[in-house]
């Protein structure tokens, strides 16, 4: 069988072995280290934000984040149903209670209409009104993030902004992650850039990152002994992973334009076949690109995302069908939910092609050319 292609693997740019052979030599393995210190204000110079938090996970900040906003068992949290379930998961882990919204079709992100629709009746429903908002940025396009940031700020509500997808996309040149009043990224394998493991929490709000620091060591008290006063947990990147994401951060930019460079790549070889749709950019929208995904109609198509799935597959060739709905899901069955059916047409129809920087020319070619089959091996249209 010929070599896997993966639908975005890890792609190292070099200077990550000089840091983490760094890390070996000054036997900073742990999650303390100058590693640490020194990926924090990368992210933050990056972002153009002050305060960053280097955690092992997005969904340890977004967990952190609810924490520091006073989430409690018994509140309820929005947050967008068409994502990974890390966005939602923290809600529950503090015993509060999602709230999904569903997707509008210009983005695929939080409809704002949705979101003022559930802020209004979730109120009039408990009395009381939901703790925050968690907005996911999907596959690196920036949501409609002005518009809820200021439904947001009518309500009085505080907003966590998921870019756990979205590093490096910005929203009329600001970059996403610092609209809301804190924002997280992933550095999960599959991401734009990757720490093999990890995610960071960024705020304009120094007393939150400091907390989000304490609650991640474990939350020990400043003493001699072990002394603690909250609950924390392991949360802390380690300096061997950050040093990863140093050499990381070398190569962004670059991997940014290779990554929309793979979505033109598809778009110009597909965009002609009948019933292959992309997600365009709206005026404002600039995305990374992280995942290049497409919409199959089946009628005009004469194949389905799922014929596509099994031909790729067929030649050891990965790919994804888009995120199933967070209120379609067993585990939150019960959950309220907010939908006009576009979240659930989108899993149905929509498919993340690989997308890997370290996957060459030749490869996709091979994958262009197992879809453009589909069209030429369907009667229906010959």
């Amino acid at each position: 069988m010929s070599e896997k292609i993966w639908l975005s693997s890890p792609h190292m740019g070099g200077a990550e072995a000089r840091y983490v052979q760094e890390a070996f030599d000054t036997n900073w393995i742990s999650p303390v280290g100058p590693h640490i210190a020194a990926f924090e204000e990368a992210l933050a110079t990056y972002n153009d934000i002050p305060y960053c938090a280097a955690l092992s996970s997005g969904t340890a900040a977004i967990h952190l984040a609810l924490i520091i906003l006073g989430v409690k068992a018994g509140d309820e949290v929005i947050c967008s149903s068409f994502t990974f379930s890390g966005s939602c998961n923290p809600i529950a882990y503090q015993g509060a209670v999602p709230v999904f919204v569903d997707s509008e079709r210009l983005t695929w992100n939080m409809d704002p209409v949705l979101l003022e629709e559930a802020i209004v009746d979730r109120h009039k429903k408990t009395g009381r009104k939901p703790r925050a908002i968690i907005v996911v940025h999907l596959y690196g396009m920036p949501a409609q993030i002005e518009t809820i940031m200021d439904i947001a700020h009518r309500h009085a509500i505080p907003v966590i902004e998921d870019a756990a997808e979205a590093l490096g996309s910005t929203y009329r040149g600001k970059k996403l992650g610092t609209f809301g009043d804190m924002g997280i990224y992933s550095f999960n394998g599959n991401k734009i850039i990757t720490t093999s493991g990890g995610g960071a929490l960024v705020a304009r709000n120094a007393t939150w990152i400091q907390h989000a620091k304490f609650l991640s060591t474990q939350a020990r008290d400043p003493a001699v002994h072990y002394e603690h006063s909250h609950i924390g947990f392991n949360y802390r990147l380690s300096n061997v992973c950050a040093g990863i994401g140093r050499g990381q951060m070398e190569i962004l930019q670059t991997r940014i334009e290779q990554k929309r460079k793979i979505y033109e790549t598809y778009r110009e070889a597909l965009e002609n076949i009948p019933g292959i749709g992309f997600l365009p950019e709206p005026d404002g929208h600039f995305s990374n690109r992280w995942l290049t995904t497409i919409l199959v109609d089946q009628q005009r198509s004469g194949f389905s995302t799922e014929d596509i799935r099994l031909a790729l597959e067929a030649k050891n060739i990965e790919s994804r069908p888009l995120w199933k709905p967070m209120h379609l899901q067993p585990v939150f069955k019960n959950a309220p939910s907010y939908s006009a059916g576009v979240s659930e047409e989108l899993f149905r129809t929509g498919l993340c092609l690989p997308s890997g920087t370290n996957t060459t020319k030749d490869q996709y070619l091979q994958i262009v050319e197992t879809i453009l089959r589909l069209q030429v091996t369907n009667p229906a249209l010959r």
